[in-house]
């Protein structure tokens, strides 16, 4: 059985094809360059280049894959939630091709799949049910309570922005550039003071499972313009220490919540999804605290897998239609 998925719910334009639950080939297409203009992603300049880069991405991925498309038994394509232009380019792709081909079209829901990417080169049987799931991205924040493999209940979510989005924001502050979180993270691996704890870890007292970063953001808007006042400019030495303290104050807040929830619903295994669960720092803290704990923790095998990739949508149309 042939898969042929497509991802383009933001900004990667990215293709991939399956043979049951085995990745042949993935190509993807980033958008980084274009909008590291703006540090921010517009959505009609992403669907712009997604129609731009739409042909020679599938050309790649079947090329790559020596199948032809007409042996294609089934097309995956990314539903919601997204950017509606975005979208709406790859629905009508997948659409046409699915008519044109004779071939069944599954829509997937993009948050689901990022959770499903912890299946890449796993079995189901090394999933442990119910498991505690932390979605962090530019755009999400989220506990799920993941019961069974097709049986996913939100428990908690952010209250105003998310881990990632604050990422961003705070890389644009100190003129960083985007995406945030991979930037500020190199940054903070550089410095090699100790955690002087300068900025508030919201919400962590009460005990709370929300998520909050809109205060964290305006501590450090605070911080980067009193460095400034005094002294005219912001330093290297100073990025360096906002990166490492900003960091690690959200790793602090995302840890803390994983293993409140696991803890309120009496749950000992951990599940970390999407793009920010690529930082090394989270993985780390979570997984050492895991082991003390006897906790069982996943996250996706490889980086690429915790970005926006087709492979994702891949995998989740393969357990679906083998339901």
């Amino acid at each position: 059985m042939y898969i042929l998925a497509f991802e383009t719910s933001c900004d990667d334009t990215s293709i991939a094809i399956f043979e049951n639950d085995k990745l042949v080939a993935l190509d993807t297409k980033s958008q980084i360059k274009e909008h590291n203009e703006t540090k921010w992603v517009v959505p009609e300049v992403a669907a712009r280049l997604h129609a731009n880069n739409i042909f020679s991405v599938l050309e790649n991925v079947i090329n790559s894959s020596g199948i032809k498309i007409e042996d294609i038994d089934y097309i995956a394509c990314t539903e919601t939630p997204g950017l509606i232009p975005s979208l709406l380019v790859w629905l009508s792709v997948a659409k046409t091709l699915s008519k044109l081909l004779n071939k069944p079209l599954l829509l997937v829901n993009h948050i689901e799949a990022h959770i499903f990417s912890n299946l890449l080169e796993r079995s189901e049987k090394d999933l442990i049910f119910p498991s505690i799931c932390l979605t962090v991205s530019g755009g999400h924040n989220e506990l799920y309570l993941w019961k069974s493999l097709f049986e996913l209940e939100l428990i908690w979510e952010t209250l105003d922005d998310s881990a990632g989005e604050a990422f961003d924001k705070v890389s644009k502050m100190m003129s960083l550039g985007y995406p945030g979180w991979p930037i500020i993270s190199k940054l903070a691996s550089e410095y090699k003071q100790e955690f002087k704890w300068i900025f508030p870890t919201v919400l962590l007292e009460k005990h709370s499972l929300d998520f909050s970063f809109s205060g964290l953001k305006s501590a450090v808007k605070r911080e980067i313009d009193k460095r400034i006042k005094k002294n005219w400019i912001l330093s290297e030495q100073d990025k360096l220490e906002i990166a490492y303290e900003f960091e690690n104050t959200v790793v602090k807040i995302l840890k803390t919540k994983i293993f409140l929830a696991a803890d309120k619903y009496n749950i000992k295994s951990l599940v970390l999804a999407w793009w920010v669960s690529a930082n090394d720092n989270l993985k780390w803290e979570i997984s050492k605290e895991a082991s003390k704990l006897n906790y069982n923790f996943i996250h996706p095998i490889k980086n690429i897998y915790s970005q926006d990739n087709a492979a994702m949508v891949g995998i989740l149309a393969y357990y679906k239609i083998k339901r």
